[in-house]
């Protein structure tokens, strides 16, 4: 039988082995106090790849003491769910663990709810997506939300230095060598994804043969080819990952297009497209956002034509597009707004939407006052009608504080203004 890949084989059994994610399961912390109450509660766990959201529900369980049963939204069906719904009768109670719970369909969540109401099956849901934006309010209403965070580069590494030293579960019966500038490779260039560094490392011991004292010695090298990203350290400052990438970052936002282009070549003389990509489109709309629209689309054709291109070529549209958010005007309005409302949303301050605003298309929605009094702007001089949208609760909030920093922004922050005084008079 093929051997299990050892990130799979390394999974945390009990919440004590779960690293980085100690604001929920250290000693205190919600999820930490629900199994030691022994009253788990349905949950959802979300965040990026690699974050150990699956790791982390499996160990809670087990912690728990209670049966688990592994689904996936996506490639399961109903049938598999009523299984383990029977074996909860059988049993008392079953954890159902659940991936890409936001790919739950409404079949599903029809079946699933009144188990979950009645504590017959603790739901563990696990997700990249956002649950505000991605999953069934039905669902979401029931459970528990805990986002997991990016683990740092000193969390990687001691997960890495755990799977040599287990010789049950991990590499511990192999005499392997690590070096410290491998060691170092494998926890930055993973960006956070620990199960890209162990099955990296796992790679690296495979396919490095030993030597003659029997010794598995793993090298920057190997690291390097195993991760399939190069080192940063060509950087004669030593300079790690995140440094450079936060150097360049902020280097854009301060509008230095000398700086920006110095960050550029250092991350693209690592090789690392990935990085570069990703960093620059958060910086088009985060840093630049309104007060350059076009920023954003601009940086997307010119991330997509260096992809296409390959290095070294791949430089030349990422350098046009580079100077570009350098030197344009800055706005972080819109996603501050945004910030803002979810901040609100989080904290209960939301309150039933009006009844105007209601969907109205079906049978009965005028009885119940559904849409009734909604006033169609395009019914009106210039497109607008004064009317509430936002709930009584938090009628008169204001979310969004334009700058005028760029010319585009600085027109709508005018028709924001004037929309304000026709509200107030």
């Amino acid at each position: 039988m093929k051997r299990q890949p050892l990130a799979l084989r390394m999974r945390p059994t009990h919440i004590s082995e779960i690293i980085g994610q100690e604001h929920l399961v250290g000693e205190g912390k919600l999820i930490h106090r629900m199994v030691k109450a022994n009253m788990l509660a349905s949950m959802i766990l979300f965040g990026p790849p690699g974050t150990g959201k699956t790791s982390t529900a499996v160990a809670i369980a087990k912690t728990a003491g209670l049966q688990v049963r592994l689904l996936n939204a996506v490639t399961h069906k109903k049938k598999d769910m009523e299984i383990v719904v029977e074996e909860a009768k059988l049993s008392g109670q079953i954890v159902l663990i659940l991936d890409e719970v936001h790919r739950l369909d409404k079949a599903k969540q029809d079946f699933l709810l009144p188990h979950l109401e009645t504590n017959l099956i603790t739901l563990i849901g696990c997700t990249t997506s956002n649950p505000y934006h991605s999953i069934n309010p039905a669902i979401r209403s029931r459970c528990h939300l805990f986002e997991l965070h990016s683990l740092e580069p000193k969390h990687v590494k001691e997960a890495l230095l755990r799977a040599i030293e287990d010789d049950t579960r991990g590499l511990g019966k192999m005499n392997i060598e690590l070096s410290e500038d491998a060691l170092e490779h494998f926890s930055t260039s993973s960006n956070g994804d620990l199960r890209a560094a162990l099955n990296g490392l796992e790679l690296a011991a495979m396919s490095t043969p030993a030597n003659d004292e029997d010794i598995i010695q793993i090298n920057l090298e190997a690291a390097e080819e195993c991760m399939q990203k190069k080192s940063f350290s060509h950087d004669k400052d030593g300079d790690a990952h995140y440094d450079v990438l936060s150097a360049f970052q902020k280097s854009i936002r301060g509008s230095d297009v000398n700086a920006s282009l110095h960050y550029l070549a250092r991350l693209i003389e690592a090789g690392d497209l990935d990085s570069i990509a990703r960093r620059m489109l958060v910086i088009a709309y985060e840093d630049i956002g309104l007060a350059n629209p076009q920023a954003g689309p601009r940086t997307l054709a010119a991330v997509q034509s260096a992809e296409r291109l390959g290095f070294p070529e791949a430089r030349i549209p990422l350098a046009v597009a580079i100077v570009e958010l350098a030197l344009s005007p800055k706005s972080n309005s819109a996603y501050k707004a945004l910030d803002s409302a979810l901040s609100d949303v989080r904290s209960g301050k939301s309150g039933d939407i009006p009844l105007h605003l209601k969907d109205s298309h079906y049978k009965g929605a005028k009885e119940l006052g559904r849409g009734v009094e909604y006033k169609y702007p395009h019914n009106y001089d210039g497109g607008w009608v004064s009317q509430q949208y936002l709930p009584d609760r938090i009628k008169n909030k204001k979310y969004y504080q334009p700058k005028d920093t760029g010319k585009f922004e600085s027109a709508m922050k005018q028709v924001y203004e004037k929309i304000l005084r026709e509200l107030n008079d």
